[in-house]
């Protein structure tokens, strides 16, 4: 099979094109020039170069491939309308090169969020049924994306999937985390009672290849975790204890929060980098819960996730020890 994979030098997409080839699989990566492909070396991979927000260089990214799996987003963005323009427009983009350019493709399977559907309500896990109510600009533009998809189930098959937060070998975002308690720190986010899901990478690939395979409807959508609750406690917890380290708790009032979003905001605009931190994304970092129910991608899927949280930080530490992040 030939697939197409956007995204294919960041985090997740990295790691699928990695299981794609080693699975057999023709691999396509859409890469923009400025892209770092370090994670891609001496890989035996098609490159075709373009952008999503680009029109005119998607009809040759598309052709002749079987399967379409778009993981190409922005998390960080200098302004608000940049995700948007990547996030929702972009995806709207490539699914009218597919039709276009390659309309009887098997499928197309796009790697959404759970910021999408928004935190949950009333301490229930959000299930696929649930209402999206997104609380974050980024989280909006991956709905937005999600609905451009969805009005064109019928012309192409479309499968949706919405991870929690992932973790493992090359993240860079909870990375900052192991960071601080390497450091002896453990920063507690609403007294440490928040309570969210989390997925190890190496089990988003197995639920992103079954989706892939599943005989399912076009237009399904499917949360992906590893099926437990962590409070954000027990998260560092987990963490200092493999590290060896006895860390002092450090409570973060959400005022100083708001600080940090704005003054990361301020320095944005002149460095013109986009900020390490923004206020929407403190926007989902105080809401209290962001847990997401399986059974549906058990069920459909036959999805069984295997890496436990103590593991995977163990494996994920040790990633960051080889290569000297830690």
């Amino acid at each position: 099979m030939k697939v197409l994979i956007t995204g294919g030098t960041g985090f997740i997409g990295s790691h699928l094109v990695e299981n794609m080839v080693q699975k057999g699989h023709q691999v396509r990566c859409l890469i923009r020039k400025t892209s770092d492909l370090k994670w891609l070396k001496n890989l035996p991979i098609e490159v075709t170069y373009g952008d999503c927000i680009d029109k005119s260089s998607l009809a040759e990214a598309v052709k002749s491939v079987d399967m379409v799996f778009h993981l190409a987003g922005l998390t960080k963005a200098l302004k608000e309308e940049d995700y948007y323009e990547v996030n929702a427009f972009g995806t709207k983009n490539l699914l009218q090169a597919c039709l276009t350019y390659n309309p009887k493709i098997q499928k197309f399977i796009y790697l959404s969020s759970q910021a999408a559907s928004g935190p949950c309500q009333n301490g229930k896990k959000k299930s696929e049924e649930d209402p999206c109510e997104p609380v974050s600009p980024y989280g909006k533009s991956k709905r937005m994306g999600e609905q451009f998809l969805l009005d064109h189930v019928k012309d192409i098959h479309i499968t949706i999937i919405r991870p929690c937060a992932v973790y493992g070998p090359r993240e860079k975002d909870i990375y900052a985390y192991f960071k601080y308690i390497s450091k002896g720190i453990k920063p507690l986010f609403l007294g440490g009672k928040q309570r969210i899901s989390l997925i190890y990478v190496k089990d988003i690939i197995d639920g992103i290849f079954l989706a892939s395979e599943a005989n399912i409807e076009s237009g399904e959508i499917f949360f992906l975790s590893d099926g437990e609750e962590y409070e954000l406690r027990e998260i560092g917890d987990i963490i200092s204890e493999t590290m060896g380290i006895n860390t002092l708790s450090i409570p973060v009032p959400k005022s100083f929060l708001w600080g940090i979003a704005y003054l990361s905001e301020f320095f944005s605009k002149i460095t013109r980098r986009p900020p390490l931190i923004n206020r929407g994304k403190i926007n989902e970092l105080i809401q209290i819960d962001w847990l997401c129910d399986i059974t549906k991608a058990k069920t459909k899927l036959g999805f069984n996730p295997k890496i436990k949280l103590s593991e995977g930080v163990r494996l994920t530490l040790e990633w960051y020890k080889k290569e000297k992040w830690l």
